[in-house]
């Protein structure tokens, strides 16, 4: 086993955009440099059949636009909120990083504040590298890719965390690192602990369901992602990183948490818990994740982008395959199942369909729609409404429009697109502070909840719901029809009349947010 005195000597020094100059570790550094990290992260060149500079006749635009945009292959961390925030074009190869960084200084705070507690540099180790390989598993255009899956295989209930423990497994075999993390002193117990970190499983409360470390160590797990508060360091770097690239502003201060993190047992298991006065920045922390949610990852065109991008990988599901083990081809909703093939897939996929030279329908109308996104000719959105009742569910509104469709119209069923946006602070309607245990100063080792009613100034909900619908078609009548047929579905379920971005009527705009006089001047100009 190296000795810290020893391994300190090879730290490696990082600039970040957000947090500064970092050092990571020797051994995380030996993570970092493997392909399958790097997948989050990296460029290739032009291919041959498709570089303007070596080719002999001129290529066809629809080529020239598939390789300028989808070449540089990565994931990107925001997915298409590229196509409407030009700056957000950061990667999960920083965010990870920056989520090791974090992980690093929250663990070592609690050692130094509390040496009883016994963590050891294992311990330290393991939390940094769980917080680097953390969104090892993600697909191309980050949590879209988990939509499309979810559509095309539902079966397989597949989750990125889940891919990240298996591609961490396969790292560590594909470079001969096992023996290198021998040499740090990290053992076949420590592999587990790094991958459960990674991807906890849930147990029934009384017993403890780990391996990796004893109940006497649960906070360790709180660490990276925290499932019982939600106030982990993997919130904290996103946070800041995408309202950065973003160009939102944020309030909270992660540094203040981290100086006032103690660990105190909580019904005879230690848990992270925060000094009170830190309650209104536990707060701003939470109402981060809300203000990015609904003026980026829910944004309008983000979503109708979305859609499309899911529609065109639907079509070209079994018609773009990926070499995997064993010279298996797997389709693109499997290619997740072999991590040798995964490690091939990134964001570039859409240049892997724009450029394959195949003929079938379904394969062709996934180009048209990539070519369409290009060019900016997107779905249209219909209109979107909130429900009276948070009983109303996707299926009720579906099956609303459905029936509310015009007899004699040529809109049908699958013209329209219903997307469910819900805006909370992490834990559906619930307040999130009220999952977190705080102490005070005179008595740090008892803890307490902070109950809404203590403070009038926070939010009396915390959750809404919005149904957005969209038109595939382009087509004046089709949306018209479609518009007819969002009214009347939300008349039907009681819902509040929708909001449309094109009047129904010339004269009226049917917006809920315009006061009566307003409306009135709109109706009688």
């Amino acid at each position: 086993m190296m000795e810290p005195s020893q391994w300190r000597m090879h730290v490696k020094t990082f600039q970040d955009a957000v947090h500064g100059a970092i050092t990571l570790h020797p051994l995380c550094v030996k993570v970092i440099d493997t392909p399958q990290f790097q997948r989050l992260s990296f460029s290739c060149n032009w291919p041959s059949s498709a570089n303007p500079l070596k080719s002999k006749t001129p290529l066809p635009v629809d080529v020239l636009l598939a390789t300028m945009i989808s070449c540089p292959t990565f994931i990107k961390a925001l997915g298409t909120c590229y196509f409407v925030f030009p700056a957000a074009s950061h990667n999960r190869f920083e965010h990870c990083i920056g989520v090791c960084y974090l992980a690093n200084q929250l663990v070592c705070a609690l050692q130094s504040r509390q040496p009883e507690l016994d963590i050891s540099e294992a311990d330290i180790l393991c939390v940094q590298l769980a917080g680097l390989c953390h969104d090892l598993g993600h697909g191309p255009f980050s949590h879209l890719w988990e939509q499309f899956v979810r559509q095309a295989r539902p079966e397989k209930q597949w989750v990125h965390e889940n891919a990240s423990t298996k591609m961490f497994d396969y790292l560590l075999k594909a470079n001969n690192l096992v023996e290198e993390f021998q040499r740090y002193g990290l053992k076949e117990q420590d592999i587990i602990f790094i991958k459960e970190m990674i991807y906890s499983v849930s147990g029934n409360g009384s017993e403890w369901c780990y391996r990796g470390r004893p109940r006497e160590k649960a906070f360790l797990y709180q660490i990276v992602a925290n499932k019982q508060t939600g106030i982990d360091v993997d919130k904290w770097d996103y946070f800041l990183r995408d309202s950065l690239n973003l160009g939102i502003k944020v309030t909270f201060d992660y540094h203040r948490l981290i100086q006032f993190s103690r660990v105190i047992p909580v019904e005879e298991q230690p848990q992270i818990c925060i000094r009170d006065k830190e309650c209104n920045n536990v707060y701003d922390m939470f109402h981060a994740r809300r203000v990015l949610h609904r003026t980026a990852y829910k944004h309008r065109v983000v979503q109708i982008i979305d859609n499309m991008l899911i529609d065109a990988l639907l079509y070209a599901d079994k018609h773009i395959r990926y070499l995997g083990s064993n010279g298996v081809r797997y389709p693109l909703a499997d290619v997740c199942d072999d991590m040798m093939a995964y490690c091939n897939l990134t964001d570039g996929v859409l240049h892997q369909i724009l450029l394959d030279e195949g003929d079938h329908p379904d394969l062709l109308h996934a180009k048209k729609i990539l070519t369409s996104i290009f060019r900016r000719q997107l779905y249209l959105c219909v209109g979107h409404t909130r429900p009276s009742n948070f009983a109303t569910t996707f299926k009720n509104i579906k099956e609303a429009l459905e029936r509310n469709i015009p007899k004699d119209s040529t809109l049908t069923p699958q013209d329209l697109v219903i997307t469910q946006v819900e805006l909370n602070y992490g834990m559906d309607d619930q307040n999130p502070v009220e999952m977190v245990y705080f102490y005070n100063k005179n008595s740090p080792m008892k803890t307490r909840k902070i109950k809404k009613e203590e403070s009038i100034l926070v939010p009396e909900r915390f959750q809404e719901k919005i149904f957005r619908v969209l038109c595939r078609s382009n087509k004046e009548d089709k949306f018209k029809h479609a518009q007819v047929t969002l009214m009347a579905a939300c008349q039907e379920l009681g819902m509040k009349e929708p909001y449309f971005l094109r009047p129904l009527k010339q004269d009226l705009c049917h917006c809920p947010f315009l006061t009566p006089m307003r409306e009135l001047c709109i109706t009688n100009p």
